[in-house]
């Protein structure tokens, strides 16, 4: 009800909270009153919410979000210098520590920023500390993810091509932040009616993270994210924000 009362008030919305699985119904009085709306990581954490977001993107509703380093700065500038110089990005590596989704779903993000879209599965490859994470793109790219609990990390890749490596950090420079607002700010003011990403784009760290989780489950077996299924749960946002609340509280 109190949702309902801020419709007149507000041109657009954030989507900021903690448990994901309340995202869509947070957003849902927001995007059927024809109001911008950018959900902040992870923007769903399970097959069905993240239909409803292709089908509010199917008719036009100015919905957009996810993690900020998919649109991470330092990333970008590598990918303008020209190819012949750089070379053909063949395999990438990155690793994420605090937890598997809420946090790890950075690492999923950066890579996806990195390689483009087109990821095909996610595979676990085994546990070092953190987990392990294969993903495999339909043009036959591989990016490498460590992931899960751990201290925190900074956002580094290392970047194989056909003519060298290289170190990105995608923490240097401006706060991430910024490089997000950019890129969503234009489509969330309606300043063009074209999205910073095609949803379906959009959600492939979260749809990768979903595969990957299926597959250690499932002891390393190769998922695809076609294959992704309604009855599988996906992450438990509820269950994170509790222990986020008591994370906070014991800190305090």
């Amino acid at each position: 009800e109190a949702l309902d009362d801020m419709l007149d008030l507000v041109d657009g919305v954030i989507v900021h909270t903690t448990n994901w699985d309340r995202h869509i119904e947070q957003a849902r009085p927001f995007v059927e009153a024809d109001k911008a709306v950018l959900i902040d990581k992870p923007m769903v954490g399970n097959l069905r919410d993240a239909n409803q977001l292709l089908d509010w993107a199917g008719v036009g509703k100015r919905v957009t979000g996810g993690s900020s380093l998919r649109f991470s700065a330092p990333v970008a500038d590598f990918l303008a210098s020209p190819v012949e110089e750089r070379g053909d990005i063949h395999t990438a590596y990155a690793a994420t520590g605090v937890d598997e989704f809420n946090y790890g779903i950075h690492a999923y993000a950066i890579m996806s920023g990195l390689m483009g879209r087109g990821i095909l599965s996610a595979q676990y490859v085994g546990s070092s500390g953190q987990k392990n994470i294969k993903l495999t793109w339909q043009d036959g790219k591989i990016g490498l993810l460590t992931i899960g609990r751990n201290a925190w990390l900074p956002f580094r890749m290392m970047v194989v091509t056909g003519k060298k490596s290289e170190f990105i950090d995608g923490s240097a420079g401006e706060s991430p932040y910024r490089s997000l607002l950019e890129a969503t700010l234009p489509y969330m003011s309606g300043q063009t009616d074209e999205p910073p990403l095609a949803m379906e784009e959009l959600l492939e760290p979260e749809l990768a993270a979903l595969a990957a989780r299926v597959s250690w489950l499932n002891h390393g077996q190769e998922v695809f994210l076609d294959d992704l299924r309604l009855d599988d749960p996906g992450y438990d946002g509820t269950q994170f924000a509790l222990e986020y609340r008591r994370a906070r509280m014991a800190g305090n």
